[in-house]
């Protein structure tokens, strides 16, 4: 996923100036790492010089004029083009917390691992609460409620590989020490 997509999404609901874009995305995807301003500058002159997007009209506000950008029909079609393609699964393991679990078993002793998988569980559980707290919220909106319910499976999925981490590293310090 690029950020230009992203964009061009958003651009598709309507034209908008970079601010708006900025803000929009932070609304869109409350769970997603926030925009920077720099970066959805730079963006929009990639998807200009692309052809993809064009400025629209300059709003002149309060501070600096504010270029207001419009989706052109070539990047309407390079972001249905986009939304087709499926996403495939990342060919790398590059979870974070699975190489803590190995390293803090390889590096310490299987009672260090064990302790560093139980406490990771309770955070685990702690972030499903808060989530389960955002989904639930009757003001919670549909993208919130969709972050929520994505991140909860993440989370879901890593508590039962934690699980399982937990019973074979009790089944080796039970190999180890019979």
């Amino acid at each position: 996923m690029t950020t230009g997509h992203v964009l061009m999404g958003l651009l598709a609901q309507g034209d908008r100036h970079g601010y708006d874009l900025k803000r929009a995305h932070d609304d869109q995807f409350p769970r997603a790492r926030p925009l920077a301003f720099g970066q959805v500058y730079a963006t929009l002159e990639r998807l200009e010089k692309r052809g993809h997007a064009v400025p629209a009209q300059v709003e002149r506000v309060d501070g600096p004029d504010r270029v207001v950008y419009h989706l052109t029909d070539e990047g309407r079609e390079e972001l249905h083009r986009w939304l087709d393609e499926i996403e495939p699964p990342s060919p790398f393991e590059s979870n974070p917390l699975a190489i803590k679990a190995t390293l803090a078993l390889l590096v310490a002793d299987t009672s260090t691992a064990r302790s560093f998988l139980q406490r990771q569980r309770a955070s685990h559980l702690d972030a499903m609460r808060r989530h389960t707290a955002v989904k639930t919220d009757p003001a919670a909106s549909l993208t919130e409620i969709l972050a929520a319910d994505h991140a909860i499976a993440h989370l879901d999925a890593d508590l039962r590989w934690l699980d399982t981490a937990l019973e074979r590293i009790t089944a080796l310090a039970k190999e180890i020490r019979p």
